[in-house]
């Protein structure tokens, strides 16, 4: 149903299945990732109503995972680019991966979609450096 790709890595398009509407990749050496892109398969729609929240977990130095939303996909816009390089230093935020215990190593983060409805998206905040910035690189 997902795909992730990080620049020179090979795509991922077999997402770990946490929970019935949850899913991870894990995303090793994420140190050295500034861009990562979700995506959907086109094998399998989202039902109607629903959509799904993305989420970027990486290890804090005492080894607890912080998740930070990044942003969403639906069938109506089923990829997205999000910048994560300026998260690892930032704040948590509420997300719905809180109560499974998903093994954290300290080179490798994660990449969470969770299956909401439609209406729990347009209500969230995403972090808002996770934005792409639609200014070419030579200006910035």
């Amino acid at each position: 149903m997902f795909g992730c790709l990080v620049a020179g890595r090979l795509v991922q398009a077999a997402p770990q299945q946490v929970a019935e509407d949850k899913f991870v990749f894990d995303l090793p050496d994420y140190e050295n990732i500034n861009h990562v892109v979700v995506f959907m398969l086109g094998t399998i729609p989202f039902p109607d109503g629903m959509g799904g929240s993305v989420y970027f977990c990486y290890p804090d130095q005492s080894g607890m995972a912080v998740w930070q939303l990044l942003g969403f996909v639906t069938n109506e816009k089923p990829s997205a680019i999000f910048k994560i390089s300026g998260l690892k230093s930032g704040k948590g935020s509420q997300h719905p991966f809180g109560a499974m215990n998903l093994p954290q190593t300290p080179t490798v983060a994660q990449i969470g979609i969770s299956v909401e409805l439609l209406e729990n998206l347009a209500q969230q905040t995403p972090v808002a450096s996770a934005a792409v910035s639609s200014v070419d690189s030579f200006t910035e």
